[in-house]
């Protein structure tokens, strides 16, 4: 399976900030935003990764993350010159998805939770369609909203319904096969001239391959799309941290722990920040003398 994170966008609702930088770029807590969508990809065990973002940002990712190599990925990236809907991603990425299934992420979306990896790569395997992720949330009309009958089967998919059937809400992360590509392209822009992905997903669910994974209770699920949301999300990552010992969304001590890096090239990612408390964590994970059992709640 491929991998694509969504960074494109002005993030309009964020200005003036994202006047000068990308929203994914802004820091979460200890990290940049778009550590946390990297590391969903990478526990999904996910290593062939495209990052979309605009000509003007997308040097400043490339600074920041590089080829993978160091990580034991392998990033690429694509220009989006302006925004043109979530679904275009698969028109943009198409020589990077070939003739492999894809996950797309968006670049601002936060998920943690107990078993998540499990979750991520039982899910990831063989897909057929469709994967949608779901969310209870309180106000399901900001969102594209799944309908689903007693059998937790999805019978329908509405984007930002006036009056919602349900409250679950369908998150930035989606699964698809290679089939995506296809109806991407043969795709009618919306009435704002987007390529929507409530229409791919809809699309998946006429041929009755649409499948919905429920993350309920004990799950988060942040966006981080305005100001008050990308405080709130700083202070959950700095709480979860400070009170359980362990950093999220930490993409060295993932890569060391998933086996796409070793120990020594761990602590080298570690001394390189050395001065700052998140370089001396991942010094300390991988000197570690004797490494735990991978348990990713926390991750």
């Amino acid at each position: 399976m491929k991998g694509i994170i969504l960074a494109g966008g002005s993030g309009t609702r964020l200005q003036p900030i994202t006047l000068v930088i990308s929203k994914q770029l802004l820091p979460v807590y200890d990290k940049p935003m778009i550590y946390y969508p990297l590391s969903v990809l990478m526990l999904a065990g996910i290593t062939d990764i495209e990052i979309i973002a605009t000509p003007e940002d997308l040097p400043r990712f490339r600074t920041l993350l590089g080829d993978g190599s160091s990580l034991g990925l392998c990033l690429s990236y694509a220009e989006q010159a302006k925004p043109r809907g979530l679904a275009d991603a698969f028109l943009v990425s198409e020589r990077h998805i070939g003739d492999d299934s894809v996950a797309l992420v968006l670049g601002d979306n936060i998920f943690h939770g107990h078993g998540f990896i499990d979750i991520l790569q039982t899910n990831s395997r063989d897909v057929d369609g469709c994967i949608l992720f779901g969310y209870p949330v309180h106000d399901p009309q900001r969102y594209g909203v799944a309908d689903i009958d007693a059998d937790g089967n999805v019978v329908d998919l509405v984007e930002k319904p006036e009056r919602p059937r349900s409250n679950l809400a369908v998150t930035g992360l989606y699964f698809y096969h290679n089939d995506v590509v296809a109806l991407a392209k043969d795709l009618q822009p919306s009435v704002r001239g987007e390529l929507e992905i409530t229409d791919i997903n809809r699309s998946f669910l006429a041929q009755n391959r649409a499948r919905l994974v429920s993350l309920g209770r004990g799950f988060v699920w942040l966006d981080t799309g305005t100001h008050e949301a990308l405080i709130e999300a700083g202070q959950y990552v700095e709480i979860m941290e400070r009170r359980q010992g362990v950093r999220i969304a930490c993409i060295e001590e993932i890569a060391f722990r998933m086996g796409y890096i070793d120990q020594e090239s761990c602590h080298r990612l570690g001394r390189r920040l050395a001065k700052s408390p998140y370089g001396q964590y991942i010094m300390n994970v991988a000197a570690a003398d004797r490494m735990p059992a991978f348990v990713p709640t926390n991750y």
